[in-house]
């Protein structure tokens, strides 16, 4: 528990700045007058899986069918849907009573990037961001203090630390988390499915239980307690799910 306490600490950093990064738009769904506001992500149905994998690493586990038409109706660029579902799929495999479904991951990464496509930036086959994601140095003032702690190797500022990628995580966290997802044989947090995969992680660690209302507003909670944000990445995920 200490542990993730501490790494809590951490990303709540990475994803604060990434509020001021990528400040979540307004959803279809807050603009319907009669439907309240959604207090959570509940599950989306589960993607349809690949009869074969086409390419190595968690995207190629999504039948593209599946992911075609579910892009087309969300919005989400399919690349990046490739990475939250394929996750998804994974952790249910590796981790059935965890219940994290691709909708939330979804939310968490049009909140911290618009999936990857912040800046003017874009998510090649690969999965790795062009050009990579930054966020503000977090050296005090509007943003908590975070002195560097990678020498600039991960985030290319040597004087402070930065969140990066598409989900935003400082170099601390990434150091805690950080793993190869897309098959590549490299672990890159501006890679969609790298860092998915380390999101993933991160929640399923800190709450367990991603299928139920307490559940999932404490494993968001973890990255991020502010309660525009829960709000914002539950409007998101909603959204999809729908």
């Amino acid at each position: 528990m200490g542990v993730v306490v501490a790494l809590s600490l951490l990303v709540i950093v990475g994803f604060a700045i990434a509020m001021l990064l990528a400040p979540t738009a307004r959803l279809a769904t807050e603009d319907k007058d009669d439907a309240p506001a959604p207090t959570w992500g509940r599950p989306a149905a589960a993607p349809t899986p690949a009869a074969t994998p086409y390419r190595p690493g968690v995207s190629g586990l999504v039948d593209p069918d599946w992911l075609r038409a579910t892009a087309e109706s969300t919005g989400i660029p399919e690349r990046a849907l490739a990475a939250y579902a394929g996750v998804a799929m994974a952790k249910a495999s590796t981790m059935p009573t965890c219940g994290l479904a691709w909708n939330t991951l979804a939310g968490i990464g049009y909140a911290e990037s618009r999936h990857g496509t912040h800046g003017g930036s874009s998510i090649a086959e690969t999965g790795t961001v062009t050009p990579g994601i930054f966020g503000i140095a977090l050296a005090g003032g509007a943003t908590a203090e975070v002195p560097d702690s990678d020498g600039g190797v991960i985030d290319g500022d040597a004087q402070t630390d930065r969140a990066v990628g598409p989900m935003q995580l400082i170099p601390q966290t990434w150091r805690n988390w950080h793993i190869d997802a897309s098959g590549d044989g490299i672990e890159d947090p501006q890679n969609i499915d790298d860092a998915t995969m380390a999101t993933a992680n991160y929640l399923c660690r800190a709450s367990g239980d991603m299928a139920s209302e307490k559940g999932w507003r404490a494993g968001v909670a973890a990255y991020n307690s502010a309660g525009s944000y829960i709000a914002a990445v539950a409007a998101a995920a909603d959204e999809y799910a729908h």
